[in-house]
């Protein structure tokens, strides 16, 4: 089946006239991009910002008249001009298996590896680590430089016999590699149902459900673990940097991530009150930081 993609660029104080319109006239679905290069990288709470230029794109069944979507649209609202709307023919997919047949195997450090869960391992390293995830169900692959730089992290510990603390789990990636490394519970935490859900899912794919502990955070009753992993973003680290402290047993390891180039000074005289060996790590315009707590 094939879809009719009506597209335009709009400025910011516009999108809701446009989106509501676009809803009026039947769209399926609208999508919301950036048009030029502003990222979002950590709006306040509360807060619901918007690129001063957004491509908007709607969807319609394949046979609806282009014309009279022009002239409705233009007639609701002001100022829209026809040449400024533009069309195409998008053939449907399967999108998940799009995504999947992209996502190919990765190594971090020297034993972790991530696979789709439809692809099998060649079993030529035996000491190979393998965690699979479902694309499909997953908030984080190991794709972006802040997961990688955590599974690396993770791969270079040992992790035989240690209990770990994922703060903010996401797909379950990290807490699941470090069963795999030999973590004997993990507790994953996230605000989001959606990624306690996909964590469990990937854990029970992983055979490791029965280790993994899952909470919301405010369900969370703190404990001292023997590492603590948290790729989330420079505001919520440095709020819960007293939390954190009270997590990590002494002489046990911390590493966070979600940190742009920039931001890490601030961080680590923050967790320098309570952790030492504080070392920094950077790939692309994201940073790393390690440490240990104090006894």
């Amino acid at each position: 089946m094939a879809w009719l993609e009506l597209s335009l660029i709009v400025a910011a104080d516009r999108q809701a006239d446009v989106e509501a319109a676009l809803e009026d006239l039947g769209a399926l679905a609208v999508t919301l991009l950036d048009a030029e290069d502003h990222p979002i990288f950590e709006p306040a709470p509360g807060e619901t910002p918007m690129w001063p230029q957004i491509a908007m794109s709607a969807l319609f069944e394949a046979d609806s008249d282009r014309a009279g979507l022009v002239h409705v649209l233009t007639e609701l609202v002001a100022d829209l001009a026809p040449e400024q709307i533009g069309f195409r023919i998008v053939e449907d997919q399967d999108w998940t298996r799009v995504w999947m047949d992209q996502f190919q195997p990765m190594r971090f450090g020297r034993r972790l590896w991530i696979y789709p869960w439809n692809v099998e391992p060649p079993g030529d390293e035996p000491d190979a680590i393998v965690v699979r995830l479902d694309p499909g169900l997953a908030f984080g692959t190991g794709t972006h430089p802040t997961t990688a730089l955590c599974l690396e992290w993770l791969d270079a510990l040992d992790l035989a016999g240690k209990t770990v603390l994922d703060y903010g789990c996401g797909s379950g990636v990290l807490a699941i590699a470090a069963l795999k490394l030999g973590a004997v519970r993990v507790v994953g935490v996230d605000n989001d149902p959606q990624a306690l859900s996909a964590s469990r899912d990937n854990a029970e794919r992983n055979g490791v459900a029965a280790q993994l502990e899952l909470s919301a955070p405010d369900a969370f009753v703190a404990e001292a673990f023997d590492a603590l992993v948290a790729n989330i973003l420079a505001g919520p680290l440095e709020e819960l940097a007293p939390r954190f402290a009270q997590c990590v047993k002494p002489g046990g390891t911390l590493v966070m991530s979600g940190i742009l180039r920039g931001q890490e000074s601030a961080l680590c005289t923050r967790y320098a009150e309570w952790f030492d060996a504080i070392a920094v790590e950077a790939r692309e315009d994201w940073m790393r930081i390690s440490g240990r707590r104090r006894g």
